[in-house]
C-alpha cells in the first residue's frame, strides 16, 4: 500500500510522514458507537444527520456494517447493532470478565441488584459486563456497552479515586474531578443518586488490575433493605476476589 512503501533515493533517516487516517473507516466506527449510545433504532436519515454526510455515504458504510453483522435493519428500515458486535466484545478484556462473572452472579443474588464491572474508555465509564439478579421484584438493565460521562455516578467516582496524578492529567479536564473522589478511601465505596438514569442509586468501588484499564465494580438498584456501608463492603470484598484470581 502506498503509505508503507519509501520513495526510490529517500534517505534512510528521513522521517517518515504519518501515515493518513481512514475516514471510511473512522465513520463506521462512528455509527457503531452513535448506535451504542442511543436506547432506539435509528433511521439511514438520522444517521446521516449524525454523521454530518449525505445519505448515500451513510447507506454504503451502513451496507458494509451490515455484511460483517456488526448492524441490523428492521422491517422499517430501522437500524440497531447487530449480534456480531456480542461475539467481538467477549474478547474485550477476557481474563477479566471470566474472573468477575462469577463474583457478580453472587453479589446480584446476594444482595438482590444488578452487578457490573464499568471500565475506563476514552473519558467515558462503559460497562464491561453485567449480571442481573435471578429473583427480584424490579431488576435495573445495565447493558454491557452502556457509556456515561466519568464526571457522573458512583462508578465513575470510584474509578477517579483510584487514578494517580499522571493517569488524571492525561484525561485533560482537571477540573472535573469529583471531590467525593477523595473520600473513597476513608468511606469504602462511591455513592450516587438520581445521576446517570433519575430515579436510580448505585454504589461502587474502585478495581484496580494490572495490565487492564481503570475500572470499578458496582450495583445499581431502585431501592434497597441493605444500608450503602453494608453493600460497600461486599463489594469490597467482591473486588479483592477478582484481583486475587487474576494475580
Amino acid at each position: 500500500m502506498p503509505e508503507f512503501t519509501e520513495t526510490s533515493g529517500s534517505s534512510p533517516t528521513a522521517p517518515r510522514a504519518p501515515a493518513a487516517h481512514s475516514q471510511t473507516l473512522s465513520r463506521g466506527i462512528r455509527v457503531l458507537e452513535i448506535l451504542a449510545e442511543t436506547d432506539k433504532p435509528m433511521s439511514i436519515v438520522e444517521l446521516a444527520a449524525a454523521l454530518d454526510v449525505h445519505r448515500s455515504i451513510a447507506y454504503r458504510i451502513l451496507r458494509t456494517l451490515e455484511d460483517h453483522g456488526l448492524v441490523v435493519r428492521d422491517p422499517a428500515g430501522l437500524v440497531r447493532l447487530g449480534a456480531r458486535l456480542a461475539a467481538l466484545a467477549r474478547g474485550v478484556s477476557r481474563d477479566l470478565q471470566a474472573a468477575a462473572l462469577p463474583v457478580l452472579t453472587r453479589i446480584a443474588n446476594e444482595l438482590g441488584m444488578t452487578a457490573f464491572v464499568a471500565v475506563l474508555d476514552q473519558g467515558k465509564v462503559v460497562t464491561l459486563v453485567s449480571i442481573e439478579p435471578r429473583q427480584a421484584h424490579a431488576t435495573v438493565a445495565q447493558q454491557p456497552g452502556t457509556r456515561h460521562p466519568l464526571q457522573m455516578g458512583a462508578p465513575g467516582i470510584a474509578i477517579q479515586s483510584g487514578l494517580g496524578a499522571a493517569q488524571w492529567a492525561a484525561l485533560g479536564h482537571p477540573e472535573n474531578r469529583r471531590s467525593e473522589a477523595g473520600e473513597v478511601a476513608a468511606l469504602g465505596y462511591a455513592s450516587s443518586h438520581n445521576e446517570v438514569i433519575p430515579g436510580l442509586s448505585s454504589i461502587a468501588v474502585p478495581l484496580i488490575v494490572p495490565g487492564e484499564s481503570p475500572a470499578s465494580l458496582a450495583v445499581v438498584y431502585i431501592s434497597s433493605l441493605h444500608s450503602p456501608a453494608d453493600i460497600g463492603a461486599v463489594l469490597t470484598a467482591a473486588a479483592r476476589t477478582i484481583v486475587a484470581e487474576l494475580s
